[in-house]
This record gives structure tokens, sequence and C-alpha cells, in this order.
């Protein structure tokens, strides 16, 4: 297999744009690509500003900086990705739409280009049978923001040979991440044990043990968090937690994985989080001030 030079990036939201600011960043030719030049247009308009960010607070240089963004090129042709070594896919979490992505891009692409997944919950295994290279099929679930963020889960399947699972290891290593290896579960390490704790935060408040702010500052301070689980609920976004707690319960049948009636009512109300500026909290106020939910 020839060394990964150039990497593809399927997906131009918060993290498939997180994703290619990190690889250009780390030196590798980039290519992002999403169906709408608006979407393109606003996930580069993201890596100039987190860049532009990174610059003023001293953590990267001016010219690095630059040589980041010469490196990304954005298009909306799929094809485009099969001179790619790797392509990491970051969309939507819906098994049926990144198959179709992937059976395209089975018959787009060389015999040896890997295939990632930044799926948080989905299997990994479920996506690679979708292909005709279910051995070069790993996950790579990234975290946000991603190019702060130092964690990659590193995903194999059953079919993942040993020779590609260890050189998604070297390459999340040579994005200066640290990666971990995880069997195929949905939830894999990290989510596997953090949806149910902030399932558990939401049932708290549902049952009326304290306030949401209460709850929050319980767990800041109580228990050393850098932030509560409704504030983390807020910032991962409601609707992304409830989804990931779908496909959970789905696979393991547990109620600690099943979304709290509350959770699913804010949802359905468009209270999604900071991105939708209200959810367990109202972000028209700084501080954002808890929102009452009408328990």
């Amino acid at each position: 297999m020839p060394e990964i030079s150039r990497v593809g990036v399927l997906g131009c939201g918060l993290m498939g744009s997180g994703i290619a600011q990190a690889a250009a960043t780390a030196g590798f030719s980039t290519l992002v690509r999403d169906v709408e030049d608006g979407l393109l247009a606003r996930g580069e308009d993201a890596i100039q500003r987190s860049l532009g960010k990174l610059v003023e607070k001293g953590k990267l240089d001016p010219v690095s900086s630059r040589r980041a963004l010469e490196r990304l090129t954005f298009t909306t042709e799929l094809g485009a990705l099969a001179e790619c070594d790797l392509i990491i896919e970051a969309i939507t979490e819906d098994l049926g739409l990144k198959n179709e992505l992937w059976r395209a891009l089975d018959d787009l692409c060389p015999a040896d280009t890997i295939f990632a997944s930044n799926t948080s919950s989905l299997s990994i295994g479920a996506m690679a049978a979708a292909t005709l290279r279910p051995d070069r099929f790993v996950g790579l679930h990234f975290f946000n923001p991603v190019p702060l963020m130092p964690l990659v889960e590193v995903v194999r399947a059953v079919t993942t040979s040993p020779q590609v699972f260890e050189r998604a290891m070297g390459f999340a290593r040579r994005l200066g991440k640290e990666p971990i290896a995880a069997h195929d579960r949905s939830g894999f390490v990290v989510n596997r044990l953090l949806v149910p704790f902030l399932l558990d935060a939401v049932r708290a408040l549902e049952q009326g043990v304290a306030s949401a702010a209460d709850i929050d500052r319980g767990m800041h301070l109580g228990c050393g968090h850098p932030m509560g689980p409704l504030l983390l609920l807020d910032f991962v976004g409601l609707d992304t937690v409830n989804r990931i707690a779908e496909i959970m319960f789905d696979e393991y049948r547990e109620a600690r994985y099943a979304p709290p009636p509350l959770l699913r009512r804010l949802v359905a109300a468009g209270f999604h989080g900071r991105k939708s500026g209200r959810g367990f909290y109202d972000y028209a106020s700084d501080p954002p001030a808890p929102i009452d939910p009408g328990l």
C-alpha cells in the first residue's frame, strides 16, 4: 500500500471541516467534498476562522496557517476523491446515506484506498460490508472541536486487516492526536460511557432532583468536570445526542441508552442547544440562562 499523502474528507460540516483542517495542518494534501457550494463555503470560512484564532493565541504561526489553507481543495464532485489514499466520511449519522456514498466510492477509487468513517455510534462492519474492500475499512472517530481535541478512537471491525488498522493508528499520530484502539461496538469507548451519563442528567432534571443549573454546578464542582452534563449536551447538540442514543438503544436494548421523554420533547421543539440558540440554556444572554423546560 502507498504511503498516505492525499486525504479526502466527505462532508464539510462541523466535524468534516475540523478533520480537514487537522489533516491540512499536519501536511496532508486534503480534498473536501460536500453536495453544495454553499456548504463548502461555510466550511472553508470556519477553517479560516479557526486557523486565525490559533494564530492569535500563538498556537500556530502565520506561515503554517497559510500553508494549511494552500493544501485544501473544495469540490462537489465525488469522483475527485478517486485520487485520495485515505477517505474519511463525516456526514449525517444515517447508515443508508453513508453506504450509498461508500458503494459509489468503491467503484471510483483504486483497490488500495482506505475508507474510514467518523461515525460515533454506527457499525463500522455494516459500512465495510457495503463495499468490496471490507479489509480496508476502519473507524476514525474524532472529537469536537477536532483541531483542539487530542483523542481519536480507531475502530477495528471484524474484517479490518491488521495492516490497515496500524496505518490508521499511525495516521492519527501524524495528525498529532492520541489514538486509542476500540472494537466495533456501538458508541465505542467514549460514547458508551458518556451517553448514559448525559441521559441520566436529563432524567435527574425530569424527576425534579435539582434545577439544571444545580445539576451542572454539582458535577462541575463536585467531580471536577470542565462543564456540567446539561451544558455539555447543549454544546454537543441535543438532536445529535438523541440520535446517538437511539442508535445505541437499538443496538443494546438497555434502558440506560433510551432517550428520556424530556430530551425528545426539546428536540421536537427545535431546542437543539447552542447551535439553535436554545437547549437546556438560552444563549441570547451571556452567560447563558437556564431554561425552565416546562416539566
